[in-house]
C-alpha cells in the first residue's frame, strides 16, 4: 500500500515516456505540415502523385504521418487509405497480394494480379492512399517491384497517392533512377533530420510535464541524456528509451527502502 502511493508518480513517467503517437509532434511541425498539404493536394483534389519520406530511425517519420491520418481522418473519409508495413511482408513481391487482398481483389497470380490491380487503380472511385512503411525492404533485383509501384500514379485516369517511408536518403537517385526521366520526374521528397540537441529536451520536458507533482527527473538529467543521444544519432526513441529505464532504476531503488520503512502505529 505505501509503496503504491509513493510509486505513483513513476508509473505515470513511465507511461508517458512510451514511443506512442503524441498529440503534437515537437521540432516537427514543417514536416508535419508538407505532409498534410501534400494529401489535400491529391487526395482530396484528385491528383495522383507519390511522395518519397526519408530519415533515419527514431526522428518522427511513422509518428508524423500517423498523427496527419488522425488530424485528417474526416477529410479522407471519402478516400481508401491502405496502410503496409513492408517489413512485415515476406519477400518484396509480396506487397502485390497484400495491397490486393486490402482492396477486396480477387485472388490472382503474377502478372495477372498486377495487371487486375492496374485496371482497378484507374477505373472509376475513390482515391486510394497508399502508405508503405519501411519502403527499402522493397528493394530487389531489377527495382521491378518499386518501379511497378511509383509508376502506377502516372497511369492515366490514375487514382493513386503513393506515399513511401525509409530510413535511406538516396533511395530514390540510388534505386529509381531512370524515374527521373519521365515527364513527371521523380517522386516529391521528404526528409527528416536527425532530432537536434535543444528538440530532445523539448520532447522529453513535455512528456514529463504530464506527471504531476515534483519532477521525476532533474532539468540537467534530460539536457544530458538531450546532448548525448542527439551526438549519436537524434533518435527520439532512443532518449525516451534512456529516460524510460532511468525511471525503472529509480522506481527499483524506492521500492526496496519502502519495504525496510516500519509501519505507522508501531505495527511489526
Amino acid at each position: 500500500r505505501l509503496f503504491r502511493q509513493e510509486g505513483t508518480c513513476y508509473q505515470q513517467a513511465k507511461q508517458v515516456l512510451h514511443a506512442a503517437v503524441p498529440d503534437r509532434l515537437q521540432g516537427r511541425e514543417r514536416e508535419t505540415g508538407i505532409l498534410r498539404q501534400f494529401l489535400r493536394e491529391h487526395v482530396l483534389e484528385r491528383r495522383p502523385g507519390s511522395l518519397y519520406v526519408s530519415g533515419a530511425p527514431g526522428t518522427g517519420k511513422t509518428a508524423c504521418l500517423s498523427r496527419v491520418l488522425l488530424d485528417c481522418k474526416d477529410e479522407l473519409a471519402r478516400s481508401r487509405t491502405v496502410v503496409l508495413n513492408c517489413m512485415a511482408l515476406g519477400s518484396p513481391q509480396s506487397v502485390f497480394p497484400a495491397l490486393a487482398q486490402h482492396l477486396g481483389l480477387p485472388m490472382a497470380t503474377g502478372r495477372e494480379r498486377i495487371r487486375s490491380l492496374e485496371k482497378h487503380l484507374t477505373a472509376q472511385g475513390p482515391m486510394v492512399l497508399l502508405v508503405l512503411d519501411e519502403l527499402d525492404q522493397l528493394e530487389s533485383k531489377g527495382q521491378d517491384v518499386l518501379y511497378t509501384l511509383f509508376e502506377w500514379p502516372r497511369l492515366p485516369s490514375s487514382r493513386l497517392v503513393l506515399v513511401g517511408l525509409a530510413n535511406a536518403l538516396d533511395l530514390t537517385d540510388r534505386s529509381l533512377a531512370r524515374l527521373g526521366a519521365h515527364p513527371a520526374g521523380s517522386p516529391q521528397l521528404l526528409h527528416f533530420p536527425p532530432y537536434t540537441k535543444e528538440q530532445l529536451t523539448r520532447i522529453l520536458q513535455e512528456r514529463l510535464g504530464q506527471v504531476a507533482g515534483d519532477p521525476v527527473l532533474d532539468s540537467a538529467a534530460l539536457q544530458f541524456c538531450a546532448r548525448k543521444v542527439s551526438a549519436v544519432s537524434g533518435d527520439a526513441r532512443k532518449a525516451l528509451d534512456v529516460c524510460r529505464r532511468a525511471v525503472e532504476v529509480v522506481e527499483l531503488e524506492v521500492r526496496g527502502q519502502t519495504l525496510l520503512k516500519p509501519l505507522p502505529g508501531g505495527e511489526s
